[in-house]
């Protein structure tokens, strides 16, 4: 106790009047120390005075005037991304559907962003539901299906022009899905599957087609080869016949030519017609013709064998 009147005796010298002096002291400076605002990157802040707009804060440290002053809003320069919830839309054949859309947009103006529209994203998804339900009306089912960018770019061309005076500039806009009633996905994949398996029976019969062509086409070329190959064995054939005949006219020849300049008389020539008629005669031949004047070769060939026995037999000069 008694180091607490120690420490409470100072305190109680200075007088009532300075201790509300020091707290009035302590209190502006908390005040003002509080008033400084840091901005960092990527951000604005819209300052009102008297309840007008003021200024919009940069980064940096700025110091907002107590009672005078009033931050309204911080804004955001990044590029924002809204994804929008499903919208029934109907098509220009009366065929209704589920679109759901991605936005990306980035705020340009943070003045006109916080004084141009009360909600803006409120009033983002509103105009691009109305926007694609025009846009979607004057299509029809097939090309809704087929045209994500024809949607898609006048989707941003529609929503930056209408936002511009609410400081947002609309980069992107993106068709996410597209769903069609049941009935209509069922039909087209009835479609879809048709379609496979006439491409799929297209397919196959050329297949078929092209390897009856190719079996054609090798039944051909081994014909050809084939007819080829007869006609190199038959030249050869005839090619070694003419060759074989050509040898023997030429043993023939030179058989004569040897029996010319031999010099053999009559009788040596009768005996060699005898010797060829001889060979005929071993033949498989069923008929042979004997010459008319046999006798006389006869007679001749057994005269010259008793010139032979008897050694009256000269050589010829």
């Amino acid at each position: 106790m008694n180091i607490f009147r120690a420490l409470l005796s100072p305190i109680a010298a200075i007088g009532a009047g300075t201790i509300t002096l020091i707290i009035v002291i302590a209190v502006v400076l908390i005040v003002v120390a509080s008033s400084f605002r840091l901005v960092t990157q990527t951000k604005k802040v819209i300052v009102e005075r008297l309840g007008g707009y003021y200024k919009t804060w940069g980064v940096g440290i700025h110091f907002l005037v107590p009672i005078f002053d009033r931050q309204v809003k911080t804004v955001s320069l990044k590029e924002q991304v809204k994804d929008f919830d499903p919208q029934p839309v109907i098509t220009k054949d009366n065929v209704t559907m589920q679109i759901d859309t991605i936005i990306f947009f980035a705020i340009t103006d943070p003045k006109a962003y916080t004084y141009g529209v009360e909600n803006p994203m409120m009033a983002i998804e509103n105009i691009s539901a109305t926007t694609l339900r025009n846009i979607i009306g004057d299509l029809d089912l097939d090309q809704t299906l087929t045209s994500r960018d024809l949607i898609n770019t006048k989707m941003r061309v529609i929503l930056d022009e209408a936002t511009d005076p609410w400081g947002i500039k609309v980069n992107r806009v993106e068709v996410k899905n597209i769903v069609p009633p049941k009935d209509i996905r069922d039909s087209m994949e009835k479609q879809m599957r048709a379609e496979r398996e006439k491409r799929q029976t297209i397919l196959i019969a050329e297949g078929d087609k092209r390897s009856q062509i190719l079996k054609a086409e090798g039944e051909a070329e081994a014909v050809l080869l084939r007819a080829e190959a007869a006609k190199q064995q038959k030249i050869l054939n005839a090619e070694g016949e003419a060759s074989a005949i050509f040898k023997i006219k030429e043993a023939e020849a030179l058989g004569i030519k040897l029996i010319k300049d031999a010099a053999a008389d009559q009788a040596v020539l009768t005996l060699k017609s005898l010797e060829a008629l001889a060979l005929v005669a071993n033949g498989q031949a069923t008929k042979i013709v004997i010459p008319t004047n046999i006798t006389d070769i006869a007679s001749t060939v057994l005269m010259a064998a008793e010139i032979a026995k008897e050694g009256k037999v000269t050589p010829s000069k």
